[in-house]
């Protein structure tokens, strides 16, 4: 786990994503994605740094996901360092965020509440 590289804009693991040996992501400014990314530029023009950071429950862009809309409420809820803390003790107890290409562990969800809860506990 790369801790300092955080939580993206929409909500997604940098610091567990296995692109982050190329990637500088979405706060650096040399995102590749940055033309189409919709929750970054919605982010960056309501001067925001997260999109979690935002009063309104969206959905836009890869917050139609759940993945990475469970990971922002639940950083809306407790905070972005027990995010990280959730996430780096799950790793280090063997889950996974990307077994193959970026599906992992925490995609098999239906449910927001569900990923919410396995993310807290790392038990399904």
């Amino acid at each position: 786990m790369k801790r300092e590289l955080g939580i993206a804009r929409c909500g997604l693991a940098c610091c567990l994503c296995s692109e982050n040996v190329t990637c500088s992501g979405c706060h650096s400014g040399e995102c590749p994605d940055k033309q189409w990314c919709e929750n970054l530029n919605c982010s960056q023009s309501r001067n925001l740094d997260h999109c979690y950071n935002c009063s309104e429950d969206c959905k836009k862009g890869l917050l139609k996901k759940i993945k990475p809309y469970a990971f922002a409420q639940f950083v809306k809820r407790y905070g972005e360092n027990e995010l990280l803390d959730c996430l780096e003790r799950n790793e280090k107890n063997g889950i996974v965020y990307h077994r193959e290409g970026i599906k992992g562990d925490y995609d098999d969800f239906d449910q927001v509440e569900e990923l919410i809860e396995f993310i807290k506990t790392g038990q399904r």
